[in-house]
């Protein structure tokens, strides 16, 4: 049975409290579909029913995981591949000299869902600092799902994932067979701090990075909390820093104090010069 109006407008108005996202009129069936499938992995009769217990219990934690149902977790290992080019070819020999005397590097991965993209992150760095190991590397992957943390940190991937985008030279150097499934290396998983964290609500304890990834997940907010979300990010941005969004995704008409360059095929974004300097 369909869910009504009135049902999906509040589990609309809930994930926009607590998350952010927006749900627009005409995805009742994604609302429907996704929390069917909660419905039965909680032993419940439908979404509708669903539905009525968050409704009648404010505090169950239920409310949760229909949040985290909504979330869309599409994604691949080097997914759009230009932006792992970019980071290649010139973000990363730009800020390995830039940085070599602190030998420091700091990341963060703001939207990292089952942590395709992070490792990818890890491994061209380890392709392309042959010394990695010698530096200081911070590096943040963070995600709204206590679900895709868990997938995160455990680096288990099936053949079609592994299949979709990852070099097999890379597979074989990184990844180990596990049964069915394949395995990220230690040395990849150690190299990442991943946390639980909604990009909504306060960032506690994030320190000033040189690449921020970003990547397709602003799209899924309002005009204001977009806004909102790159003003913290620039604040965290080191001057000489770059910053990575999604190919549908701009700071356009949302914070003037980026701006786009373009490296290789790939677009990112630094702090405007007079800004860079004013900090």
């Amino acid at each position: 049975m369909a869910i009504t109006t009135g049902e999906f407008d509040f589990v609309r108005e809930m994930v926009r409290k607590k998350s952010g996202i927006v749900l627009e009129p005409g995805k009742e069936y994604l609302v429907e579909a996704r929390l069917s499938a909660l419905a039965r992995q909680q032993k419940m009769d439908s979404a509708s029913a669903l539905i009525a217990r968050v409704q009648g219990s404010p505090g169950d934690p239920l409310h949760k995981l229909v949040v985290e149902a909504m979330t869309t977790n599409e994604t691949s290992f080097f997914r759009d591949l230009h932006p792992f080019e970019a980071l290649k070819r010139v973000v990363i020999p730009a800020l390995t000299v830039s940085r070599a005397a602190s030998k420091s590097l700091s990341i963060w991965c703001g939207a990292s869902s089952t942590g395709q993209e992070p490792y990818t992150i890890a491994m061209t760095l380890r392709e392309s600092i042959p010394d990695i190991d010698s530096w200081k590397l911070t590096f943040i992957a963070t995600d709204l799902s206590s679900e895709m943390i868990a997938r995160s940190r455990a680096g288990r991937y099936n053949q079609i994932e592994v299949n979709r985008g990852l070099p097999a030279a890379l597979m074989v150097k990184y990844f180990t067979k596990q049964g069915l499934e394949w395995e990220i290396s230690p040395k990849l998983r150690s190299m990442i701090d991943f946390r639980e964290m909604n990009l909504t609500q306060s960032w506690p304890g994030l320190p000033p990075f040189d690449i921020v990834f970003m990547r397709n997940v602003l799209i899924y907010f309002d005009a204001e909390t977009k806004k909102d979300i790159l003003r913290r990010v620039r604040g965290l941005l080191r001057p000489d820093g770059y910053l990575f969004l999604g190919s549908a995704e701009t700071t356009m008409g949302l914070d003037d104090g980026f701006e786009r360059t373009q490296i290789e095929k790939s677009g990112c974004y630094r702090i405007r010069q007079a800004m860079a300097k004013a900090a």
